[in-house]
């Protein structure tokens, strides 16, 4: 007779108390009187504690963008302008700056104001695996209030993914690790990221790569410059964060993102009309998401604004495309007068 193999440690403890075996596991009683702390907000309303993608198309001005955010958060200032952000130590990352530029966009960001000694910069890291997550660690350790963390860009932390590893896999791991630390230290970690070319319905099936980064992030922010009276729309989205969009402006002397009052929708809506109707008159026969790729207009207001023209009659659909409707001409005579098509002066008939 054979003698039967050990029992793993887990299943004897499942044997004896369930909940020993299975690592937080709470009852629904218990855990409905559970008291947790609220999340803490980098940016209250858009950038909460744990792993943020910002992602946008390339010089949409991700980068000032997320170098304002840091200054506002060091300095306890204002982010976006109008957001009071609570003070707090911040490491930037800026992968793709040098010094020389990095001084030069702080310098315009800050006009008159002190640079915030609770900011950090660094133009060179290792990559996650290879010592970043243990370099970031570090700089958390020797500041336990810091409130951010910005990867700017995150292709250049990521590292090389294993051989073999399916894309979904790698992308979900290398979120993983930012995201291990974010949890950890109950910070807000920026990654600065792209957005594929070609439009979606979905602003998260943008963001490039895998749905592995946003699936591993608990927030995902994709910002587009639009062509109307609101220079730019900022889609957010989240674990935490309720889901919203927000008109923003740009200030090119400052380098400032300012965020506008009110829905987006009031700030692009009359604008997006006339940017459509001016794109299809150059491309007939495009299609929403054709339209919102070359104007960086959201797919859905182009969506919704396309299917209102068309039911106005300033549009002409067919198979979900547009183009502009035919003009009739009215036939006249040399004098000038109106020619009735069965006249025999018609032009059509001589």
């Amino acid at each position: 007779m054979s003698t039967p193999a050990p029992e793993h440690d887990n299943v004897r403890a499942l044997r004896t108390n369930p909940a020993d075996a299975l690592i937080g596991a709470w009852t629904a009683e218990a855990l409905m009187a559970a008291e947790f702390p609220e999340p803490r907000w980098a940016v209250p309303g858009i950038l909460a504690e744990g792993v943020n993608v910002l992602a946008g198309p390339p010089k949409v001005g991700k980068s000032w963008m997320s170098l304002g955010l840091a200054l506002a958060v060091a300095s306890g200032g204002r982010a976006l302008d109008t957001i009071d952000v609570d003070l707090g130590p911040v490491l930037y990352l800026a992968l793709e700056d040098t010094p020389r530029r990095l001084q030069t966009r702080m310098g315009k960001l800050l006009g008159h104001d002190p640079a915030p000694a609770g900011l950090t910069v660094a133009t060179n890291c290792p990559t996650l695996p290879a010592g970043g997550e243990e370099a970031i660690a570090a700089w958390l350790d020797h500041h336990p209030d810091a409130r951010m963390v910005v990867l700017d860009v995150f292709a250049k932390m990521r590292g090389t993914p294993p051989a073999g590893m399916a894309a979904y896999d790698a992308d979900y791991a290398a979120i993983g690790r930012a995201k291990r630390l974010a949890d950890h230290y109950g910070v807000a970690f920026v990654l600065v990221h792209h957005v594929r070319k070609m439009g979606s319905e979905d602003f998260l099936e943008t963001v490039s790569g895998s749905n592995g980064i946003a699936g591993a992030a608990d927030a995902t922010l994709v910002l587009r410059r639009g062509r109307n009276k609101a220079d730019g729309v900022l889609q957010v989205t989240g674990r935490d964060i309720d889901e919203a969009e927000y008109a923003l402006a740009f200030h090119p002397n400052s380098g400032a993102w300012q965020l506008l009052d009110g829905p987006a929708s009031d700030h692009i809506m009359h604008d997006t009309s006339t940017t459509i109707l001016h794109y299809v008159r150059e491309s007939p026969g495009a299609g929403p998401k054709a339209i919102a790729d070359a104007t960086s207009l959201p797919y859905e207001n182009v969506k919704k604004t396309c299917q209102r023209l068309a039911k106005e009659g300033h549009l002409h659909a067919a198979g979900g495309r547009y183009r502009l409707p035919a003009i009739a001409v009215t036939p006249r005579d040399t004098n000038g007068h109106e020619v009735s098509p069965a006249s025999p002066m018609s032009p059509n008939l001589v």
